[in-house]
């Protein structure tokens, strides 16, 4: 019984002192970077979380629905599915116009335009016209990947925006 008592005193601290999650209500009071950093450091908590086709979580994702899961985590629903996802938000046309927390999608093939992947941008670099982002990949799991790698730069195919745009001096 003792034992029991001090496992429980123990997970009640674990959870006194984890940070609170973000809550739908509380998203409607931060500036847009505030909200894509929310984003990309609740999308950085499943770093290591394992693909699996379909798969919708806790213990396993595919590409959308980690994104989904993502963005509902801070009160943004978005559809389930890549070839629904793209039609959410609005398109980005030009990399120099990527800001954290954009959606970028991916071809199944090299050079076919057929919606295969999906991913959140961490971080751009407009110096080198290239970008970081998170997603879920069939050999890693939730992982974070340099679109300058040859593999994403045959298979980009458009970028789409959920979150409002970033003042012109945040980018």
């Amino acid at each position: 019984m003792r034992n029991r008592l001090l496992i429980f005193a123990a997970l009640l601290g674990l959870m006194l002192s984890a940070p609170v999650p973000l809550r739908a209500q509380d998203s409607t009071s931060l500036r847009p970077e505030q909200l894509a950093d929310s984003l990309i450091s609740i999308a950085r908590t499943y770093i290591g979380t394992p693909y699996r086709l379909g798969a919708e979580g806790p213990k396993a994702y595919d590409c959308s629905s980690f994104v989904r899961q993502v963005y509902s985590e801070i009160g943004i629903e978005i559809p389930r599915y890549t070839w629904t996802q793209i039609h959410a938000g609005r398109e980005i046309s030009n990399i120099q116009e990527l800001q954290r927390g954009d959606l970028v999608f991916f071809g199944k093939k090299r050079g076919v335009r057929d919606i295969g992947h999906i991913g959140i941008v961490v971080d751009v670099d407009l110096l080198h016209s290239n970008y970081t982002f998170i997603h879920c990949g069939t050999s890693a799991g939730v992982t974070i990947a340099q679109y300058s790698h040859p593999y994403f730069l045959m298979r980009y195919i458009t970028s789409r925006r959920i979150l409002p745009d970033f003042e012109s001096s945040e980018r």
